[in-house]
């Protein structure tokens, strides 16, 4: 009976040490039942992962971090392990990220695509860590508030240049000016009320206006009409027979006939008036010479002499 309770306290301790031995390794995130490979990375900062945060390959989970470690000068060897049945190259890269706008993390293997070896236990896979929201962020604002503290500075400035330029005077005469404007707009609107009662007031006397010019547009049109079927076309045949005619008159002078064509083509006539002329030249210049060739007053009688020509 002794030996059965030894037996006993004995089973139960080996099950209690078990059972500690399990708990111990899940509460370090380690599943005893499963066979799974330990690979390392350094990192200079592990942005708050501690053991147990997952590893996933595209988001999966496929392991967990077992120990983080200082290594050389300070850096951090982080200690994970994932399961066999995924393969991953050496090249493939071990990247601390951000799981959600809470701030949690987690590994992540980004696989390399390559002819590299298959990782295997213990090896050591390059590490990195991804920005955060925060790091993101701030990226994104430092710029944007170097810009805005930028435009600032250049809207203080054109203010003072603008401060400068309107001084008491210019400020007064704007307000002057404004005040002029509003009162030609009130003018102007007194104006076109003015305008809108006489046109309102007139309305049949300019509705009857323009029925007259219309009246007229349209008589004008019609006399032009009338004009143009009746005496423009006896006009135009009038003119082509004055036309008709004076080509007749010119080609007779250039063949030749006529009188015109005469005096036009031959010089006899000129040379005729010109000796003429001449003959009267002469006559008028003897009469002045010897008027008494040509009047005689003779009381008794007295004989006309007969006239002898003027020897050269």
């Amino acid at each position: 009976m002794k030996n059965k309770n030894e037996i006993k306290t004995g089973f139960l301790v080996v099950i209690g040490i078990g059972l500690f031995i399990f708990g111990f390794s899940y509460l370090k995130s380690n599943d005893i039942f499963v066979n799974d490979r330990a690979f390392y990375a350094i990192y200079n900062d592990v942005e708050g992962v501690v053991n147990g945060t997952p590893v996933t390959v595209n988001g999966f989970p496929v392991g967990s971090i077992q120990d983080i470690s200082f290594f050389k000068n300070n850096s951090l060897i982080v200690k994970f392990r994932v399961e066999n049945n995924i393969k991953f190259s050496i090249n493939s890269i071990a990247q601390i990220y951000e799981t959600g706008l809470i701030g949690g993390k987690a590994l992540a293997i980004i696989p390399a695509n390559d002819n590299s070896r298959v990782a295997v236990y213990n090896d050591t896979l390059t590490s990195s860590v991804a920005p955060g929201l925060t790091e993101l962020v701030n990226e994104r604002l430092n710029p944007l508030q170097e810009n805005i503290e930028s435009m600032i500075v250049n809207a203080n400035s054109v203010l003072d240049k603008v401060n400068s330029i309107f001084d008491d005077p210019t400020r007064a005469n704007l307000r002057t000016s404004v005040s002029d404007f509003s009162e030609t707009i009130r003018d102007l609107k007194e104006t076109s009320v003015m305008i809108k009662s006489v046109m309102k007031s007139n309305k049949t006397n300019i509705d009857q206006t323009i029925n007259n010019i219309l009246n007229i547009s349209t008589d004008l049109s019609e006399i032009s009409e009338t004009i143009n079927q009746s005496e423009l076309s006896t006009t135009i045949k009038n003119f082509k027979n004055s036309s008709d005619d004076l080509n007749s008159i010119l080609k007779n002078i250039n063949k030749g006939n006529g009188t015109i064509s005469k005096l036009i083509e031959s010089d006899t006539l000129f040379q005729n008036l010109n000796n003429a002329s001449k003959s009267i030249d002469l006559l008028l210049e003897d009469i002045r010479l010897n008027p008494k060739r040509y009047i005689h007053f003779s009381v008794f009688g007295k004989k006309n002499k007969s006239y002898q020509a003027k020897n050269k």
